[in-house]
């Protein structure tokens, strides 16, 4: 497969797509897919040294992850064993994140220290969504800060619209990579998720991404899914209100 630069034709990119079909369809399962992935994902971002992809299920887990390097599988992992860093915010917000400079940005500490450490100073994730579904997140990494900027988002975006609509294809047809069981059965309970993001961004006057960060913290706490965690959110939320009601 042949590399694209940020300045590449829509042509070019047209050609790198095709070529990403091809090798999709041709794969027995997400998980050879998903290595492929990531070295296409650096092959079209020159100034990333490093790429990985993740498909997750509705609560963070992973199903499926690969990653071009050492550097890039190690900052991977320590992002589900920590439960915070960029690409667990891409696949919650469905909004791409960027890193500047993991020395300096403080918005997953923990996470951007083991990040730094490992010499990754600039990262870009980019969420994985077709059709208003989550399937996972797309990142590229860097040794150098400021690396990774607004046109390297514009390309990863375009990239991964691509990635989500062929992964999303091949869940509903008979192609050879399909999506696991669970991400696949977990779809249908997106919509409580997101009434129970609601509610907590109204109880706590949180952002969306503080709002899903705290549902994914506490289903990791209490060992249960994040569905389960927001259905009995909802459940409690109502008695309140038939409290509230009550007393009136």
């Amino acid at each position: 497969m042949s590399s694209a630069s940020p300045e590449s034709s829509p042509g070019e990119l047209a050609a790198v797509f095709a070529q990403l079909h091809g090798m999709l369809l041709s794969r027995q399962d997400a998980t050879s897919a998903v290595h492929h992935l990531a070295q296409a994902a650096q092959q079209m971002i020159p100034a990333a040294t490093g790429a990985g992809v993740s498909l997750l299920d509705e609560d963070g887990t992973r199903i499926s992850t690969a990653a071009t390097d050492p550097a890039v599988e190690a900052a991977d992992a320590a992002q589900y064993e920590l439960g915070q860093g960029p690409c667990l915010s891409a696949w919650a917000t469905g909004e791409p994140q960027r890193i500047e400079d993991t020395t300096t940005d403080l918005r997953w500490p923990q996470w951007q220290t083991t990040a730094a450490e490992a010499g990754i100073r600039s990262v870009l994730s980019t969420p994985l969504v077709h059709r208003g579904r989550a399937l996972g997140a797309l990142k590229v990494y860097a040794p150098t800060p400021a690396a990774l900027g607004s046109e390297q988002e514009r390309l990863l975006g375009l990239f991964a619209d691509a990635v989500s609509t062929l992964l999303g294809s091949a869940q509903t047809s008979d192609a050879p990579v399909r999506l696991s069981a669970s991400l696949q059965a977990a779809l249908s309970s997106r919509g409580v998720v997101g009434l129970a993001t609601g509610v907590l961004m109204a109880r706590d006057h949180l952002g969306p991404e503080a709002a899903r960060t705290a549902l994914l913290e506490t289903a990791r706490a209490q060992g249960r899914r994040v569905a389960e965690v927001a259905a009995d959110l909802l459940v409690a939320a109502q008695d309140r209100g038939r409290d509230q009601d009550g007393r009136r």
